[in-house]
């Protein structure tokens, strides 16, 4: 029995026969020169190599339409595959040079990624594996090569390998995948992403699973401790097979708690809110017994409008998928697909490692040595007021559809909401004068995500129509801890007294001033921060779908009292 360990990327537990896939073969390029008079045969080449892959990026975009994870990723290759910026730079700098357009090709796809890797931003660093893995295929085509297919995985496997590109990842939806180990990936990549999309347990950052794991060996994948077990013993086995039946088991039981209240022991009721992307979750949350929509993340919207539109070049399409009619057609949807239940719509939180590319827009965070610390969120759009001003007037209009909440993200100081206020009032003036039907008296609340949000907390009260807790920005900033970072990512800790005094202070003063708080971070599904919440006072939590029913369990098991108890332990833990 050989045990591995590596970090968690993906929750959940594993048993399969171990599929592993050979490291790729490095490909030495030449850099042969070639003459003038070869130049339009070599540009004939490239262009016939880049539609084929386009074509085949087609096919698997077809393949996955029904699947909103991976048919994003497809789009985005797409999009990567007729870019005119970088197709441009590569023919520019290929009729300057006197190389074979292999070599050219080749400089600069590690060019553009090797600027994404140094941007000092995780969600940068996993996008410079896109450019490499889709223009690698055109590579591949132009010197006739042809690597391993990831075609041949078979149902129930655990995959093995030292990494996995994103345009691979079609077979997780195609195969009944046992589980993923790994020596390279994040947990913003798209492998990790997906996993966790699928509930695929994944452990990755494992040293030299190629040379420890034999392919068809027995693998146990264990994605809650961060372990791979390879060739386990009877007893081992049989745990793990055990802990496997009791997951299955609990996740039939949890079914009956869709349709009944969040309610404690002693009568206390919860309202628990869905975290949604798309319209599409929506459905989900409804399926899963959620009150109500807690946090409609637009920026996703966004990125997907924007992907989807394929004709990259076009100056118009840029600016079209951020319409006022798109826009309000999502938002309709999602607030007629609640049927009345209350839903909490995020105005843009672009910028930081959200890219979003549009004309409207005056500034890229790409361009910024700290996106994190940068022009995000509300402070992009109050620096690009059109685009707060297009979003307003779409959620006004949705807002006869249903019972909507609008939320401004990662305000800081009280003249940030008093600007944004002064932007919606004028939106509705506007919309009055043109006869469109609207509600006037829709609650415009704020996320408190920053220390400083929390510490003049009592001051945003008095404007803000209701506050919701972004626990996971608040935890990062206020501890000056990236958690994508495995470097400082154990300093990060959503118990430290700092951050449980500050979500204090906060719950405190939203009672104060008689609004309502809810929290929308993580650390609203996790089990023992949902008690130490709920012992703040805290009565409304939003979260993932599918996490609903499970805390919906949790609740059911305790009363007030002990939950304070919990969360008072935890306050005066010095």
């Amino acid at each position: 029995m050989n045990v591995l360990l590596g970090l968690s990327a993906s929750s959940g537990v594993g048993i399969g026969r171990a599929f592993v896939i050979p490291e790729a073969e490095k490909i030495v390029i030449s850099s042969k020169k070639i003459k003038a008079e070869d130049k339009p045969k070599q540009l004939e080449r490239f262009d016939k190599s880049l539609a084929k892959v386009t074509g085949q990026i087609a096919s698997q975009l077809d393949a996955v339409k029904d699947d909103k994870v991976q048919s994003e990723i497809f789009e985005t290759y797409f999009l990567m595959l007729n870019d005119p910026e970088f197709l441009g730079d590569v023919r520019k700098t290929f009729e300057a040079s006197n190389h074979t357009i292999e070599y050219i090709l080749n400089q600069k796809t590690e060019e553009y990624a090797d600027r994404l890797r140094s941007s000092g931003n995780a969600y940068l660093a996993e996008r410079a594996e896109d450019i490499c893995d889709i223009f690698g295929r055109v590579l591949n085509d132009l010197l006739d090569f042809h690597p391993f297919d990831i075609e041949n995985v078979p149902d129930d496997a655990v995959i093995v390998a030292k990494s996995m590109a994103p345009s691979d990842t079609v077979i997780l939806s195609k195969r009944r995948i046992a589980g993923i180990a790994l020596t390279d990936g994040g947990v913003s990549s798209h492998v990790g992403i997906l996993a966790r999309n699928y509930g695929i347990p994944a452990v990755f950052d494992i040293e030299n699973i190629l040379e420890e794991i034999k392919n068809d060996a027995l693998v146990v994948i264990d994605g809650d401790a961060g372990e791979v077990i390879e060739s386990p013993d009877e007893n081992t086995l049989k745990d793990y097979q055990k802990k496997i039946d009791i997951a299955l088991a609990h996740a039939e039981k949890l079914k009956k708690f869709r349709d009944l209240p969040s309610v404690t022991t002693d009568g206390e009721k919860f309202e628990l809110m869905a975290n949604i992307g798309t319209v599409e979750e929506a459905r989900v949350a409804m399926e899963e017994g959620a009150d109500g929509i807690g946090l409609f993340r637009t920026e996703f919207l966004f990125m997907s409008e924007a992907n989807a539109n394929r004709n990259f070049s076009s100056a118009h399409s840029k600016a079209a998928a951020f319409s006022e009619e798109n826009q309000f057609n999502a938002y309709k949807q999602v607030l007629e697909t609640m049927r009345g239940k209350p839903v909490t719509i995020r105005t843009l939180d672009a910028g930081g490692d959200k890219i979003i590319s549009s004309l409207e827009m005056s500034h890229s965070s790409s361009e910024e040595k700290n996106p994190l610390m940068g022009l995000r969120a509300i402070r992009l759009t109050l620096a690009n007021p059109q685009i707060l001003r297009t979003q307003l007037r779409a959620l006004y209009r949705a807002s006869v559809f249903g019972n909507l909440k609008i939320m401004l993200p990662l305000i800081t100081s009280v003249e940030q909401v008093e600007e944004a206020l002064a932007i919606a009032a004028k939106v509705r003036d506007e919309l009055k004068s043109e006869n469109i039907p609207f509600k006037a008296d829709v609650p415009i609340g704020i996320m408190i995500e920053t220390a400083a949000a929390a510490m003049i907390s009592d001051c945003l009260a008095k404007r803000a129509d209701f506050f919701s807790i972004g626990t996971n920005d608040l935890t990062q900033y206020t501890l000056g801890v990236d958690r994508e970072n495995a470097l400082v990512a154990p300093l990060y800790d959503e118990f430290h007294l700092a951050v449980l005094r500050l979500l204090h202070k906060t719950i405190k003063a939203a009672e104060s001033e008689g609004i309502a708080v809810s929290v929308c971070g993580e650390m609203a599904s996790r089990t023992e921060s949902v008690m130490v919440l709920a012992g703040m006072g805290v009565r409304t939590l939003s979260m993932s779908p599918k996490l609903i029913t499970s805390v919906k369990e949790l609740l059911s098991k305790m009363s007030v009292g002990e939950l304070q108890a919990i969360s008072s332990k935890r306050l005066n833990n010095l």
